[in-house]
């Protein structure tokens, strides 16, 4: 059996997130499933756990859902994390450059190199690109990071002028990482559904989502802060599937 919350599991947030999931496994033991004892961790957390025939809990990114995902996991329920200018459940990406350069709107970074984390993630990536498509705006260049951390030092560090980082990774790095003072944001995306949290082909949802619900209100207001939650709303499938896939960054370079 699997589970895993690597999609926000900063080392400060990890024992917030283990008394998070102490919570969900035993609501699921006491209806009568088995759960792990434990959260995965590190490569395993993402695609061997989200393809896993044994997966019980996971959560996963928009983008990765719409791609390859539907159909062949469950659809549980979103968090909501209180993002501002974001409906429950939703979230958006931001751009951020140097807080020196003098490049101030979006439209002035024409020809600029774009940090991004992956290709599958929308925040990352698939927000920007349609964010940007019809605009007239290209990439001078995109740097393939691994990670929104990654991409945002990218930016401080001067190897990168852009990233997108979704807004949560955006306020647990300047709660975490003193050298997000460096940065600034320019614009935002519009919001998309959030990061799903998924299941098995099968699962019982209706089930996993009455207990998320009971574990997120019985956290302590500690660790509701450092996770940010604020609830778990039910998105629909169709709102993920909507949204346009974006092209391939190698598309989309070569278009400059």
């Amino acid at each position: 059996m699997i589970a895993s919350l690597g999609m926000y599991d900063m080392p400060p947030m990890q024992a917030a997130n283990d008394r998070f999931w102490a919570m969900i496994r035993d609501g699921l033991r006491s209806a009568g499933h088995a759960a792990p004892e434990s959260l995965t961790r590190g490569p395993d957390a993402y695609w061997p756990a989200w393809t896993s025939s044994d997966l019980v809990l996971s959560q996963t990114c928009g983008l990765p859902f719409r791609a390859r995902l539907h159909g062949k996991v469950t659809l549980i329920g979103t968090p909501d994390y209180g993002l501002a200018g974001c409906p429950p459940g939703h979230y958006r990406s931001l751009f951020v450059a140097r807080a020196k350069d003098t490049r101030k709107t979006l439209a002035d970074f024409q020809g600029a190199t774009l940090a991004y984390n992956e290709d599958l993630s929308q925040s990352g990536w698939g927000a920007p690109s349609n964010h940007v498509a019809g605009t007239g705006l290209v990439w001078g260049g995109l740097l393939l990071t691994g990670a929104h951390i990654a991409s945002a030092r990218a930016v401080a560090d001067g190897r990168a002028d852009l990233a997108a980082i979704d807004a949560l990774t955006w306020e647990l790095l300047k709660r975490y990482e003193d050298w997000t003072q460096q940065l600034s944001v320019i614009e935002a995306t519009a919001p998309t559904p959030g990061l799903p949290y998924i299941a098995r082909a099968g699962a019982d949802a209706d089930l996993l989502f009455d207990v998320i619900t009971v574990a997120i209100a019985a956290l302590s207001a500690d660790d509701r802060e450092v996770l940010h939650l604020r609830g778990f709303v039910r998105v629909p499938p169709g709102a993920y599937l909507a949204l346009p896939n974006p092209p391939a960054p190698e598309a989309a370079f070569a278009a400059t």
